[in-house]
């Protein structure tokens, strides 16, 4: 449901909307208020506003996350398709926190730029890239990046560079808690825009053989453990193909959950709980979680 914005901001302001329209596994209850912002300047006017009930989540396309049946109590802030700008600064490529990782791999091949091509097998935008340093096929979002533009719940941006952040597998620390990415300078090598765009078509195909990028899911569900991988402790587990509800462990690629057809996120929650069990129980093995849970229960 739509209603007007506050003055001087010109977003779309959408109370108790629900969030399966927003998550990549189509589940979700409502959200109290989300927001759609105009672009920077603008969600910078709107969380200056009093149109800001918290706590407030940043989402991108909503995928690695997984929003609970009860919805959010709060407000949401959605970044796909809003904060979009991609260039070159000098050397380096600037682009904002809503571009989907797919196209921003394309721009840097196109303006001859080696080191992104991994970036097209994230299903993501960039601003949930850095906040969990995603990356596929040995390569990760922090690697490259040279600095960042964060705000801050009072409409505060900041400028920082790389070192002031901690990157580890699948986890970033802030130097602030409240603070979000908005954009980031990403420092590659110049290189072959042909030979980058073979990469990406390659890594593509890889992506489209191994993944089940036919139905409803949220990626990776459980990190990979020092020296071996989450699918495989799954798979030999038992649990490929398994079902709760409208959930299914994927037969395709384990350590993927898929939406078969009417699952909720009570479902879902209830399958990566009993994945972790299982492994736990047969494997000796405890799997961190990677998908983000929040949200209440309905």
């Amino acid at each position: 449901m739509s209603v007007a914005s506050t003055q001087a901001v010109s977003g779309r302001l959408l109370l108790n909307e629900p969030m399966a329209r927003y998550t990549s596994w189509r589940v979700g209850g409502k959200a109290d208020r989300l927001y759609i912002p105009a672009g920077l300047e603008d969600l910078r006017l709107f969380l200056q506003s009093a149109d800001v009930y918290k706590p407030i989540y940043f989402i991108g396309l909503g995928s690695n996350l997984l929003v609970r049946d009860g919805g959010i109590r709060g407000t949401v802030v959605l970044m796909h398709n809003v904060l979009t700008e991609m260039k070159m600064d000098g050397d380096l490529v600037y682009a904002e926190a809503g571009v989907t990782c797919a196209k921003l791999a394309k721009f840097c091949a196109k303006e001859a730029r080696q080191g992104a091509e991994f970036f097209a097998g994230i299903p993501g935008t960039l601003g949930g890239a850095l906040a969990m340093n995603a990356g596929c096929y040995g390569s990760e979002t922090w690697n490259v990046v040279n600095s960042v533009m964060t705000i801050n719940a009072r409409g505060e941006l900041n400028q920082r560079d790389a070192a002031a952040f901690v990157a580890t597998y699948r986890h970033v620390a802030m130097p602030k808690e409240g603070e979000w990415f908005v954009g980031a300078w990403l420092n590659l090598q110049a290189g072959d825009a042909q030979e980058s765009t073979q990469k990406i078509k390659d890594l593509l195909a890889k992506r489209l053989a191994s993944q089940p990028l036919n139905l409803p899911s949220a990626g990776s569900t459980f990190r990979n453990p020092a020296g071996d991988y989450a699918a495989r402790l799954i798979e030999v587990s038992g649990l490929k193909g398994y079902i709760i509800g409208g959930a299914q462990v994927s037969e395709k690629h384990a350590n993927f959950i898929v939406n078969i057809g009417g699952a909720n996120a009570l479902d879902i929650e209830l399958l990566i709980k009993h994945m972790y069990e299982t492994v736990l129980e047969k494997n000796g093995v405890a799997l961190q979680q990677e998908v983000k849970v929040i949200g209440e229960y309905a």
